[in-house]
């Protein structure tokens, strides 16, 4: 006998979908998704924004890094479904070819980027850590969790740990983000 008959097992079923309605770069917009669709696929596979790569797929590289209401994501880890109402940025809409977000233009300048793989994760978190340190929020290594974090290399490589970069371009990403910070 070549095939066994299988008793009792189940069917399988059609997967189940959401509408999802997000504001993504200013531009509100209705998806109807399988419900386990990331967010990072939702971005690149249904509205053409490929800015946002695709890495590890594991929440490990931080490739994927968008911004989800100001802060900082991995929409690889990030359901579609689960940012219902949100306001999502990525690397399209922080700045237009002719008006470059001053995180993109430091970039440049300073040559933060080699193969531009992790580039637009890195820009959209870099983003995202001046806010936190603007905001007050102390990471692993800050030293006085009264004061203001300062904008010192430790304190940019701890914030900036989740953005890899197997070019190691990091000398020149740090220097991008002090020059936006005000630290350089």
């Amino acid at each position: 006998m070549l095939h066994a008959e299988v008793r009792g097992a189940p069917e399988a079923r059609p997967p189940q979908v959401a509408t999802v309605r997000l504001s993504i770069n200013g531009q509100d917009r209705t998806l109807t998704l399988d419900l386990r669709t990331s967010l990072l696929d939702a971005l690149r596979e249904h509205l053409s924004l490929t800015g946002s790569k695709k890495g590890c797929d594991h929440g490990q590289c931080g490739a994927c890094t968008v911004l989800l209401d100001g802060r900082r994501v991995n929409s690889c880890l990030t359901l579609a479904v689960m940012a219902e109402g949100s306001e999502v940025t990525t690397i399209e809409g922080l700045g237009e070819p002719d008006r470059l977000h001053p995180m993109q233009a430091a970039f440049l300048h300073h040559d933060g980027f080699q193969c531009g793989y992790c580039t637009p994760g890195q820009i959209c978190s870099a983003v995202a850590m001046l806010d936190e340190v603007a905001g007050g929020m102390p990471s692993h290594v800050t030293k006085d969790l009264e004061a203001a974090p300062e904008l010192s290399d430790a304190e940019i490589r701890e914030r900036m740990s989740g953005n890899l970069c197997r070019c190691a371009a990091y000398p020149n990403i740090l220097a991008a983000i002090k020059e936006v910070g005000g630290a350089a």
